[in-house]
C-alpha cells in the first residue's frame, strides 16, 4: 500500500447536539477546546455546525457537533458511536480532571485500570460519553507489533472483580479552577468505540478494506464475555484507534439523535488518497459518495457493515483557509456558494456567545449557569465503557 494510501489515523467525529449555546459552554468553557470553527452544515444550512479542537484544528484532535434543537434523544447500541475518548498524558492529569468535573457537579466514573490506559468516564449535557484516558502503557505493551490474539483482562480490573469503592475514592487532593497545558484536553482524541453485531465482519472492513492494522483483541473491562477489538496505526498510537464492542444482533440498534454520534472520520494525506480509498471501497462492493467539497478538507462517506457512517476526510487545506489562529470560531463562515444566502440563515440561527480563546475554564461553573439555556441535565447511565 503507498504512503498516500494510508489511513493516517482519526480525522474527527461529529456528534448530535440539542443546543449550540450549552454545547459550546461544555466544550470551551468546562472542557477548555477551542471552537475552531462556527459555520453551518453545508448539507442542511438552516443548523449550526461547531468544531472544537487545538489551537488550529489539527486532524485527530476536532470534535464537531449538528445542531438539531428540534431532534429527540439518541440512544447508543448496534451500527452507531458508543464513547468519544480524548487523550491526556497521565494518571495526574486525569486526577485532575475527574476533581474538576466533580466539583462542577458531574458524575464521573473512575479512573479505570484499563491495563493499556487509565481513563475516566462522564457524560455531556445531552448524554454523550466521554472518556479521558491517559496515552500510556499503550495497546501493545503485552503484544508483538503486527501479531494480537484474543485475550482476557486480568478479574480484578474488570467489573464485579475490582475494588469500586476504592476507585470512587480517588481523586485529585484539591479544587482544580482551571485548566493549565499539563491538563489541557487538546492533545485530541484518544480513540472512537462503535458497536457491531459482528466483530470478524468489522474487520474485513476496517483491516481488510481500509488496511488499518488490528492492534488489540480483548474483552470489554465492564462487560466480561463481550468482544472488544481495536484497530489503528501499525504501532497502535493515540489518536489513531477506532475500537468495536460486540454485542448479539438480537440487540437493539443506535438510534439517531442528540447525545448520539453521528459519523467518525479517518484522515488521509490528501485528495489522490482518497480516490484510491473510493476505489477500493467500490471494488468492495460498498456503497460511497462521490467526493464532497468540505472547505476545510474533502470528503467521501461510506458505511461500516452495520450501517454506522464512516468518512474518509484530507488532512488539508485546514481550517485556517478562510480566517487567522488567533481569530478562529469568532464569526460564522459560509462556503461560498452559501454566501448570497448569508441574511436568511444568520436570520435562523441563534447568535452563540463565544468565550476567548485560550479559555482557562476558571468560571466554568458559572459560565453553565448565567442563563435558562446552560443548565447541565447529565444523565447517569454509562453502560460497557471501556
Amino acid at each position: 500500500m503507498s504512503t498516500t494510501s494510508h489511513i493516517l489515523g482519526l480525522h474527527h467525529v461529529t456528534l448530535v447536539a440539542g443546543n449550540a449555546q450549552r454545547t459550546v459552554d461544555f466544550y470551551s468553557r468546562v472542557l477548555g477546546l477551542r471552537l475552531v470553527k462556527t459555520t453551518v452544515n453545508f448539507d442542511d444550512p438552516g443548523s449550526y455546525h461547531l468544531y472544537f479542537a487545538d489551537d488550529v484544528g489539527r486532524a485527530g484532535t476536532v470534535i464537531t457537533f449538528f445542531e438539531w434543537p428540534r431532534a429527540p434523544r439518541g440512544r447508543t447500541g448496534i451500527g452507531g458511536t458508543h464513547h468519544v475518548a480524548l487523550r491526556v498524558a497521565d494518571r495526574d492529569s486525569l486526577l485532575r480532571w475527574k476533581r474538576r468535573l466533580t466539583d462542577l457537579g458531574l458524575r464521573v466514573r473512575g479512573p479505570y485500570d484499563r491495563q493499556y490506559f487509565t481513563s475516566i468516564y462522564f457524560r455531556d449535557p445531552d448524554g454523550v460519553i466521554l472518556e479521558i484516558a491517559t496515552d500510556g502503557p499503550g495497546m501493545l505493551f503485552n503484544e508483538q507489533a503486527g501479531i494480537t490474539m484474543q485475550r482476557t483482562p486480568p478479574a480484578e480490573l474488570m467489573r464485579g472483580g475490582r475494588d469500586e469503592a476504592l476507585i470512587a475514592t480517588l481523586t485529585w487532593p484539591e479544587p482544580v479552577s482551571q485548566i493549565d497545558p499539563v491538563m489541557a484536553l487538546t492533545r485530541g482524541i484518544h480513540h472512537l468505540t462503535a458497536m457491531t453485531a459482528n466483530v470478524e465482519r468489522t474487520d474485513e472492513f476496517l483491516r481488510g478494506v481500509l488496511g488499518m492494522t488490528l492492534v488489540k483483541q480483548t474483552e470489554n473491562f465492564d462487560d466480561p464475555g463481550t468482544r472488544h477489538w481495536s484497530w489503528g496505526s501499525p504501532d497502535a498510537r493515540p489518536g489513531s484507534l477506532v475500537s468495536y464492542l460486540e454485542r448479539p444482533p438480537t440487540e437493539r440498534r443506535s438510534q439517531m439523535g442528540t447525545g448520539q454520534g453521528h459519523h467518525y472520520a479517518l484522515a488521509v494525506a490528501d485528495e489522490a488518497g482518497q480516490l484510491l480509498f473510493r476505489d477500493r471501497l467500490l471494488d468492495a462492493g460498498l456503497h460511497v459518495s462521490p467526493v464532497m467539497d468540505r472547505v476545510y478538507f474533502k470528503s467521501i462517506y461510506t458505511k461500516d457493515p452495520d450501517g454506522h457512517i464512516v468518512e474518509l476526510a484530507t488532512n488539508g487545506p485546514g481550517f485556517l483557509i478562510d480566517e487567522p489562529a488567533s481569530t478562529t470560531g469568532s464569526t460564522l463562515r459560509l462556503p461560498p456558494w452559501l454566501e448570497e444566502h448569508r441574511e436568511q440563515i444568520e436570520a435562523h440561527v441563534e447568535e452563540i456567545d463565544r468565550a476567548p480563546w485560550p479559555y482557562d475554564g476558571f468560571d466554568g461553573g458559572r459560565g453553565m449557569l448565567s442563563h435558562s439555556g446552560r443548565s447541565l441535565p447529565i444523565p447517569e447511565t454509562i453502560e460497557g465503557s471501556s
